[in-house]
């Protein structure tokens, strides 16, 4: 029997640093981090707390020229946390499904 994948795009093994929003009870949140891996419908990356399966979140990162084969492009991705997995004696690994994206210009403020 085989393992049926599950994974519909190609994915990207790049450190591609970010910055993820999310709200939780205390309000508004903000961490950095660097991505595991990359594709067109999810980012997976680290972080020392967890976010709860579930939660909206925000992600503004720039993708390097290895993914758009010209100039890097600055991208802000608003998704979902799909599953939260405990990397032993880490942090926590934080798999999100991509829901819509869009470009952004350089004159635009990271937030």
């Amino acid at each position: 029997m085989s393992v049926q994948e599950r994974r519909h795009s190609e994915r990207f093994n790049l450190g591609v640093p970010l910055t993820v929003q999310w709200t939780n009870g205390s309000g508004q949140r903000q961490a950095h981090a660097v991505t595991q891996d990359v594709s067109s419908g999810g980012v997976y990356f680290y972080l020392p707390e967890a976010i709860p399966d579930g939660t909206a979140v925000e992600i503004e990162m720039t993708l390097p020229t290895q993914i758009t084969l010209g100039t890097p492009v600055r991208v802000r991705c608003k998704g979902r946390i799909q599953r939260c997995v405990l990397k032993p004696g880490e942090s926590m690994g934080m798999a999100t499904m991509i829901e819509k994206y869009e470009f952004l210009s350089d004159s635009e403020d990271v937030a």
